[in-house]
């Protein structure tokens, strides 16, 4: 019974997200409330939403203070020099932004952390998806596939997690697993390519000089890139521009565009959205401070890498200080908080409504019953490819659950089969890998919220956008395990 309240449970979430019937945080927190009920353990629900809290409220402070100190990066000018050499670069080419944002992705995920990850890569490429007026679930839906794969790096967890369950060496399951994640990288890349020509084809061309120049832009959200028809960011209106004087998905060289305009002039002011796009010209400038800010944050990168302190910690340090020097009027300090407000409470509130989603799953044994069933389907003639089954197995279970669920509850009870059969731990420990790139985008990361919250982007639209992406990117990293005999 228990099974199957699980899987209604998570249906019913999704399926109300995706169609935008409920926002993830009353969906969070509602739908397992209301199934912990039906289990007939209401009474514990307290019990288990403060544990779940407990163990994600590192989380929520870190994300919310790290969303300060980035959100001030961007006021204060970190990262306009860096936007604007990716946009020369990419010369304001649409398949070029998407690669690069890729590749960014891919780079920064060396730090073994998803939500940084996020955080500097949206920071650095949503003013080039705004001024552009590209679809922004291209955006998220890269950057969090991209970061999926290079997850699976020992110091990123899964690894460490699947080497410590198994009791193997890391090295021994992660080495051998390189030539395959480099192939799944690679489709990522090529997933990018392909991506940014449709994202061309829309849009077109545009010319440097357009794409700086500062005039009224469009914010579009697709959940389908390609599409002739896109709404704007609060899912209102759309429009068409024709040269010049329409919007910047009508502003293409020797075309024209479909696209719905924000109406709000970048001039330098907030525009409402946190982000200021590349406006030299806006008042939270601070030039003379840029090496001190590139200097802080090299700092504060480098401090998180060797874990001198723990991360919340280091972030709330950080903010402090950059607020401090950057502002040291306290007028200037609350108007920087409340400019990124809206970011830090929706990051924070979904992470610890996300709280009562795990808290209910592990506390009525749903994900146990769930896991347990998943296993005892797998048909006895299928023992020899255990390692097969594991790999596919890792897609809808670490999707559905955390990894520590998955990799702590699930992957021994798999290893133990396999063994049964001759398949050794570490074929079954690197193929537990595999469903990374699908678990960057589950509910239950609260890294994706940080994606998502901070490209302006509803969750149920990156969900219904990337699932595929991700799902096809994990079954490439397993056809190339079996190929290269790594699997």
């Amino acid at each position: 019974m228990l099974t199957i309240l699980g899987f209604v449970m998570i249906a019913t979430f999704l399926v109300l997200i995706m169609t935008k019937k409920m926002s993830p945080i009353a969906a969070l927190a509602l739908i397992p409330a209301l199934f912990c009920v039906l289990v007939g353990q209401g009474g514990q629900l307290g019990d288990y939403v403060i544990k779940g809290v407990g163990e994600l409220a590192p989380t929520a402070v870190m994300l919310m203070f790290a969303i300060v100190y980035f959100g001030v990066m961007i006021d204060v000018g970190l990262f306009d020099p860096i936007v604007r050499g990716i946009l020369r670069f990419c010369k304001a080419d649409p398949m070029r932004v998407v690669v690069g944002t890729a590749v960014l992705a891919a780079v920064v995920s060396l730090d073994g952390d998803g939500s940084t990850t996020f955080m500097i890569t949206v920071s650095a490429m949503y003013p080039l998806y705004k001024r552009l007026g590209m679809s922004r679930v291209v955006m998220t839906g890269v950057a969090a596939t991209a970061n999926g794969v290079m997850n699976t790096l020992p110091w990123g967890g899964p690894t460490s997690r699947a080497a410590t369950a198994l009791k193997v060496d890391a090295g021994e399951v992660f080495v051998p697993m390189i030539p395959a994640l480099g192939v799944g990288l690679l489709a990522v890349f090529f997933l990018a390519y392909v991506l940014g020509l449709r994202e061309r084809k829309r849009l077109g061309v545009l010319t440097l000089d357009e794409a700086l120049e500062s005039e009224t832009t469009s914010e579009t959200v697709l959940v389908k890139a390609g599409s002739g028809t896109s709404a704007t960011a609060d899912g209102t209106g759309t429009g068409t521009g024709t040269g010049k004087g329409g919007s910047a998905a009508g502003r293409t060289t020797g075309g024209t565009g479909t696209g719905g305009s924000d109406a709000a002039a970048d001039d330098g002011s907030s525009d409402g959205d946190g982000f200021q796009g590349l406006d030299p010209h806006r008042a939270t400038l601070r030039p003379r401070l840029y090496w001190f800010n590139a200097a802080l944050t090299a700092a504060l990168l480098t401090a998180m890498i060797m874990a001198l302190m723990p991360i919340p910690v280091l972030f709330l340090l950080g903010a402090a200080l950059a607020l401090t020097v950057n502002y040291p009027k306290m007028a200037e300090q609350k108007a920087r908080i409340a400019a990124h407000a809206d970011n830090v409470l929706n990051v924070s509130g979904m992470v610890f409504a996300a709280a009562v989603f795990t808290g209910v799953l592990t506390g009525t044994g749903m994900v146990q019953h769930m896991a347990d069933w998943l296993v005892g389907a797998i048909p006895d003639g299928m023992g020899p490819h255990m390692a097969l089954v594991t790999g596919v197995l890792s897609l809808p279970l670490t999707y559905f659950m955390s990894n520590d669920g998955f990799y702590f509850g699930v992957l021994p009870v798999l290893a133990e089969a396999g063994a049964a059969h001759g398949v050794s731990p570490l074929e079954i420990a690197r193929a537990s890998l595999v469903g990374q790139p699908l678990h960057m985008s589950s509910p239950l990361v609260p890294a994706v919220y940080v994606l998502v919250g901070m490209a302006k982007v509803e969750f149920g639209d990156h969900t219904k956008f990337t699932v595929k992406w991700a799902a096809l990117t994990s079954l490439v990293v397993l056809g190339a395990g079996l190929l290269f005999g790594i699997i």
